[in-house]
């Protein structure tokens, strides 16, 4: 899953200026001018290595739920071995370019009784005065499932349920709330994440490689799953489906469509009655989107939210604060290393026809 690719890109709109986190307790930290950088946006973590961040409004705050990167004595490898974080941190801020607030460790992998390792990127949800946080770790047999945790509030800290979510099964949860309440969660990654060793939902190995079970480059992609929460938010409320990702002549997007095909990193956010559908292609590096009419799709290929960053893995989340849509995502601009990434944000646009503009996240 970790071969590394970097690519410089062109100028585009620059965040206004933003404050780096120093730990537990809130601080306001001046940032290296973004007129000098290279990088469009600064990092909104400083003092930890932070990745994957999934961003929501609650409260009328903006909260943020990375996944928690950590050095590793585990060899890289194209399965993200050498992913293997082991905790989640809540932040939060009044506003963009707000000082950030680090609420502490809010879940361990000690405290899952069912999760033994690599607890990859999360997301929260809210329903009647509970916080819900959803997490993929792999199990005792190094298969990954995907969990729930329950708060009191958005911050947490939160308590895992002693068993992951049934029929659920590879990485990245994403939780969609629709305008009449109804809660989706989309999911899956490949390579890795482990979506190819699955066919009907049914776990099926495919050899040990990143590749093997993946369809042929001339048959359609593997798509990522999704299925409408039950009522209490702890399990699905229907089988998993897989979601298609279509072209413009309504073919599905094949397998060997690397810049347009999903690879991870599944996000819906709705806009003007569409819905819009952005994941990650992995090996390429783009965070693309497609749209539709409802929230089981079809979805239709559009084109990139944003190109690749330095770095090579790409994950982000979409989110309204005060009539303004933003883009959260992360880079290496700390380490320069794969393994150590840091959350950022920047400002989106959607155009007057509902497509979204393309942010270059580097400079020249």
């Amino acid at each position: 899953m970790k071969t590394r690719l970097e690519k410089t890109l062109l100028l585009t709109a620059l965040l206004p200026f933003v404050i780096f986190s120093c730990g537990p307790k809130t601080e306001e930290k001046a940032v290296e001018s973004t007129e000098t950088s290279k990088f469009l946006n600064p990092p909104l973590i400083s003092d930890l290595f932070t990745a994957d961040p999934s961003a929501h409004v609650f409260e009328g705050k903006i909260y943020i739920y990375p996944s928690h990167d950590v050095e590793s004595d585990v060899k890289e490898d194209d399965m993200g071995a050498h992913f293997n974080m082991v905790d989640y941190h809540v932040y939060s801020m009044e506003k963009p370019g707000g000082v950030i607030t680090d609420h502490g460790k809010v879940l361990d992998v000690a405290d899952v009784a069912w999760a033994k390792r690599q607890m990859w990127a999360p997301d929260a949800a809210e329903k009647d005065g509970k916080y819900f946080l959803y997490f993929p770790a792999k199990d005792a047999n190094d298969i990954f499932k995907i969990g729930v945790a329950v708060s009191d509030e958005p911050y947490g800290p939160f308590v895992a349920n002693p068993e992951p979510m049934k029929g659920t099964f590879s990485i990245d949860p994403a939780v969609f709330k629709d305008d009449d309440g109804s809660y989706f969660m989309y999911w899956g990654g490949i390579w890795g994440g482990q979506l190819q060793q699955y066919r009907d939902g049914k776990h099926q190995p495919v050899g040990a490689g990143p590749t093997d079970g993946i369809p042929a480059p001339d048959q359609p992609s593997l798509m990522p799953q999704m299925a409408k929460l039950a009522d209490d938010m702890m399990e699905l409320a229907e089988a998993a489906k897989p979601v298609q990702i279509l072209d413009s002549l309504g073919n599905p997007i094949l397998a060997g469509d690397n810049n347009r095909r999903f690879f991870e990193a599944a996000w819906m956010h709705k806009y003007n009655g569409k819905y819009y559908l952005s994941y990650s292609t992995g090996d390429t590096h783009f965070i693309a989107y497609a749209t539709g009419d409802n929230p089981y799709g079809p979805f239709t290929y559009q084109g990139v939210v944003l190109n690749p960053v330095q770095g090579w893995t790409n994950h982000h989340s979409i989110v309204e604060f005060e009539g303004k849509w933003y883009l959260f995502y992360h880079d290496t601009e700390l380490a320069n290393k794969t393994h150590l990434r840091n959350i950022k944000m920047t400002e989106l646009v959607h155009n007057e026809d509902g497509t979204i503009q393309t942010i270059e996240p580097m400079r020249k």
